[in-house]
């Protein structure tokens, strides 16, 4: 008889503690998976940071409020723990599961940058010191050519325009050299499939006339028929004349608009006196510039006008050219 309630005794506890176990359990899971995160926000865990740390800075900001279940959290899923540093994205909904999972997998979050075609280096400069999380260029123009192993005197047309991506503290110079080599395959892959006949004899007079037809081209179809006219231009000894190159060789004196004692003056840049290309490329030119300037369309035009929606208007001759101004520019 007395066996039997022990039996019946230890069968209660064990029930009890089942039961317990089982509620423990439901209250990890639950204190795991609910969902703790009200919006998408940005999270730096702090190099030398640890697991318990890391629960102070949560209940911080309210994202977890009950540090006893961290701490039981901690002791049960120990894989759990190897928190790494770094800046995350907690999206909206995640649950401490979720947030576990990436601070232990070190999924950093990537921010971006996007620098367009026909921008200059002086706009990248803006765009990398301004950038959230991102290591600001401690270094001058020649010494990032240096570092580069760049023979050439400006980074200007060296740099292949588009997004980049990048994690917190992130080093600028480092996009800067994906840009780098990004440009420079560019060039490897387009040059030698140019048409044989180009008055260009090397990759980077293709990036000097390349980011010319960048910043005249505001149609994409007109590219290869404005790289025809610099073509037969330079074929013919005939200065370029184009109005950014004056623009670029003005510099901050530059306010919107070019007078005629700007086109009077003589820089490495103005190329209504100068004959050939300027020193170096204007701005950043896309692979779409670049091949068209490689590949420009077989034609007799020797001059351009906008047509006011971003279409070129293109002409033979002087006359031609002329009654052209006349219709688009000056409206009569």
């Amino acid at each position: 008889m007395a066996l039997n309630k022990i039996t019946v005794t230890l069968l209660i506890l064990l029930t009890l503690l089942c039961a317990t176990v089982f509620i423990a359990q439901q209250k990890i899971e639950d204190y795991l998976t609910i969902s703790r995160i009200d919006k998408t926000m940005l999270f730096t865990v702090k190099a030398g940071s640890n697991f318990a740390r890391l629960g102070n800075r949560l209940a911080e900001q309210s994202i977890v409020n009950d540090l006893t279940w961290w701490k039981v959290v901690g002791k049960l899923y120990p894989e759990l723990t190897n928190i790494k540093s770094g800046t995350y994205q907690f999206q909206e909904g995640a649950s401490l599961e979720d947030i576990l999972t990436i601070l232990n997998v070190g999924i950093e979050h990537q921010f971006k940058v996007t620098f367009v075609e026909g921008s200059t280096f002086k706009e990248w400069l803006a765009i990398l010191n301004s950038a959230q999380f991102l290591k600001p260029l401690d270094k001058s123009e020649p010494e990032i050519l240096q570092l580069l192993g760049s023979p050439y005197t400006k980074l200007e047309g060296l740099l292949f325009p588009e997004t980049y991506h990048y994690h917190a503290q992130m080093d600028a110079l480092k996009i800067i050299r994906r840009a780098y080599d990004h440009q420079q395959q560019v060039l490897d892959k387009l040059w030698p499939l140019r048409d044989k006949d180009l008055p260009l004899k090397t990759p980077y007079e293709a990036l000097i006339l390349a980011s010319i037809i960048e910043k005249e081209s505001g149609f994409s179809a007109d590219r290869d028929k404005i790289a025809s006219v610099f073509v037969n231009r330079l074929r013919l000894g005939m200065p370029l004349q184009t109005d950014p190159t004056v623009i670029y060789g003005m510099g901050e004196r530059y306010l919107g608009n070019i007078r005629k004692n700007d086109l009077r003056e003589k820089t490495a840049y103005n190329t209504y006196h100068i004959k050939g290309l300027p020193p170096t490329p204007i701005a950043m030119p896309s692979e779409a510039a670049l091949y068209a300037t490689l590949h420009p369309a077989k034609t007799n035009y020797l001059y351009f006008v906008s047509k006011g929606d971003g279409q070129s208007y293109f002409s033979k001759n002087l006359v031609e050219h002329n009654r052209a101004v006349q219709k688009y520019i000056l409206g009569k």
